[in-house]
């Protein structure tokens, strides 16, 4: 494999004048700028529906869309929506962090009104929306009745629904589908409309030679149309509760370890059914990305099982996952190896194991490796060339504010290593060369440590609610100059 690199930038960080990025012309102008860096891949996450949290990894659907990425102008070319209501709306200060309570307020208001006003809330659809539809139905009716219903009973979550309609009565739904009709047919129109957006978008990107690196995590949220539609799928009990629910022991980093709080799979069933519900997820994550990372790929080796209704994940234990009877499912799914998995964290042998078998690239972060009480697999010299490096990811901190909270035999460590002189003014430059410069087939590098931006663009702050997933960049922060600085060490490492 050609040694090669990408940027890690979510949409919702791109500029916009949304008051959150989406599929508009900045994000045309940021594939150019990829291209223009010498740059192989843009690695995204998760481009879901967001709840609770506003986190892309606790979705209201595995398949669907995140309506807020969808670019309003193409509405207001057709005609459904005016220039002044868009821009009346308050969405936030521009470029500044993304406000989710306006954001959620504003945007499906205007979404409605963009499919009142079209043919669609008469009817009269397209062949294109009709074929979406059709091609999309083992999902698309089950998420649209979920989310029509989520509107009935205000936002609620599915398991404090009536019981009927908890669970699925046959009767009950049959009475509420006509009833629900053009709310159903509403968010049937926003999936369509992300859909051919997002698949313009990476069109245009694959025609730029930029590769689109997705992530799907492992589980989907308690409260999703995936868990209401297919319970069978899940631990639950005959009520629909969650029996165990999942998580992360305890560790260094956190003493009563990390409750998710995710609906366990029923991983007997899905054996028996031939993995069916995940041939599916992956057939629809692969028409949207041309590379998938897979999150908490230890999982399929062995997961923590917290019972439902602990207040911590600490009553946890290990469980046995499908190992290689599901490694040997997804190769046969994806023969050509465009899998990326996630394997950070402690890894045992059998897990370490699995990873060789598989074949797959795992992950390597460079603020993992300066540990100075002991050697680590996260340093340079360690590495396979079948790897991904990254100076962090979306749940570590920017490379320069690590670098300021680093404890100081850390960093001491770190600047023996790396040959970082004291007072050194771009240490984040650094540690980026040394990403860049490593063996691994494959690095990414957030946006921010290009650059060089502080804990202020930090994205997310694992086990925290508030302020996640906020940060945006501006329009001037990408330019000619940053292309070309980045361009220059593409070429000197050999990833162009």
């Amino acid at each position: 494999m050609k040694r090669k690199s990408g940027i890690l930038l979510p949409v919702f960080s791109l500029p916009s004048d949304y008051g959150i990025g989406s599929f508009s012309k900045e994000a045309y102008q940021w594939i150019d700028f990829l291209a223009d860096a010498g740059q192989h891949f843009w690695q995204t996450l998760p481009l879901g529906p967001t709840g609770y949290g506003d986190s892309p990894y606790q979705s209201f659907s595995t398949f669907a869309g995140n309506p807020y990425f969808i670019d309003l102008e193409e509405f207001i070319e057709e005609g459904w929506l005016s220039e002044e209501a868009v821009k009346s709306v308050d969405v936030g200060t521009i470029g500044s962090k993304i406000d989710y309570h306006k954001i959620y307020q504003t945007r499906f208001a205007l979404l409605r009104q963009a499919f009142n006003q079209s043919p669609y809330a008469l009817g009269e659809y397209s062949a294109a929306f009709q074929n979406f539809c059709e091609e999309n139905r083992a999902w698309l009716d089950d998420y649209c009745l979920y989310s029509a219903l989520k509107d009935r009973f205000e936002g609620i979550s599915f398991m404090e629904w009536p019981e009927p309609i908890r669970l699925r009565n046959k009767e009950a739904l049959d009475y509420l589908a006509p009833v629900l009709e053009k709310d159903i047919n509403f968010y049937a129109f926003i999936q369509y409309y992300f859909s051919k957006q997002w698949l313009k978008l990476k069109a245009y990107a694959n025609s730029k030679s930029i590769v689109i690196i997705g992530d799907l995590p492992i589980y989907v949220a308690p409260d999703s149309a995936d868990t209401w539609a297919n319970p069978e799928l899940f631990l639950l009990d005959k009520k629909g509760q969650p029996l165990e629910v999942a998580g992360c022991p305890p560790d260094a980093f956190s003493e009563d370890g990390q409750l998710w709080g995710n609906p366990l799979y029923d991983w007997p069933y899905h054996q028996r059914s031939h993995f069916g519900w995940w041939k599916a997820r992956l057939e629809k994550a692969f028409e949207l990305y041309d590379v998938l990372r897979i999150d908490h790929f230890r999982g399929f080796d062995a997961y923590w099982s917290v019972p439902y209704g602990e207040k911590t994940a600490k009553n946890g234990q290990w469980n046995p996952g499908p190992a290689m009877r599901f490694i040997e499912f997804l190769k046969d799914i994806v023969p050509d190896q465009k899998i990326i998995a996630e394997d950070l964290g402690f890894l045992t042998p059998s897990v370490r194991n699995l990873l060789g078998k598989s074949g797959f690239p795992g992950m390597k972060v460079l603020q993992f490796a300066f540990d100075s009480r002991e050697e680590s697999d996260y340093l340079p010299h360690n590495y396979s060339r079948n790897c991904v490096v990254y100076t962090g990811t979306h749940d570590n901190d920017t490379t320069a504010g690590w670098c300021r909270h680093l404890k100081r035999s850390d960093w001491d460590f770190c600047c023996e290593y790396l040959h970082i002189r004291p007072g050194e003014k771009h240490p984040t430059e650094i540690i980026v060369s040394a990403a860049m410069g490593s063996v691994a087939d494959t690095c990414i590098i957030p946006l921010q440590d290009y650059l060089e931006l502080g804990t202020e663009a930090r994205i997310n702050t694992p086990s925290t609610v508030g302020d996640n997933w906020t940060w945006r960049m501006s329009k001037e922060m990408i330019g000619e100059d940053l292309a070309k600085k980045i361009y220059r060490m593409t070429s000197m490492y050999g990833r162009l």
